[in-house]
């Protein structure tokens, strides 16, 4: 016995021509508008980024990093560099450059104005100052510094800042321990 669906499968419908070519239009009509969508999209972003004036001037910054105690270069410091804007805060984004054997890196384009510069290096303490940039050639040197002691509040401080540390006496020797 041979099994039969209790009904029948529909019958493939045929489009004719003049509907095949009305759902062709709503395609076509669909596809050009999200084209259209799409572009006007880029344009807007395109029109909302900053961009900076070819004509605005900026400069050449040259930086030489040393050692404060010796002079000596600070090879793979890394110096970071953030426009700072009028009212005094740091802009988004920014530079990195890292030294050479020499001590020296340097960058052209940064254009005039404030401009924040910080040094990290391992075993230095980490070095920022602000710098007004108005010159086409800009040379800097950054000295940098060892790490200070830690300051402890429990531990004896001179009252004079010139006088020699204080110290310990030995142990009293006919003093029993507990």
């Amino acid at each position: 016995m041979k099994w039969e669906p209790r009904w029948k499968p529909r019958q493939k419908l045929k489009m004719t021509g003049s509907a095949r070519l009305l759902k062709m239009a709503r395609m076509n009509k669909i596809f050009v508008t999200g084209v259209v969508l799409a572009t006007l999209a880029m344009a807007g972003a395109a029109v909302g980024q900053k961009d900076k004036d070819d004509d605005e001037p900026t400069s050449w910054m040259y930086f030489l990093v040393v050692k404060d105690d010796n002079g000596k270069p600070v090879r793979n410091a890394a110096v970071i560099m953030h426009e700072v804007n009028p009212k005094g805060k740091q802009g988004r984004g920014g530079l990195e450059l890292k030294t050479d054997a020499e001590g020296k890196a340097s960058f052209d384009g940064i254009p005039y104005g404030k401009l924040r510069v910080q040094v990290l290096a391992v075993g230095f303490q980490t070095f920022g100052e602000d710098y007004d940039v108005t010159k086409s050639k800009t040379e800097i040197t950054i000295k940098l510094k060892r790490p200070q002691g830690q300051y402890s509040v429990y531990e004896d401080h001179p009252k004079d800042p010139n006088a020699p540390p204080k110290q310990d006496s030995p142990p009293d020797q006919n003093k029993k321990p507990n």
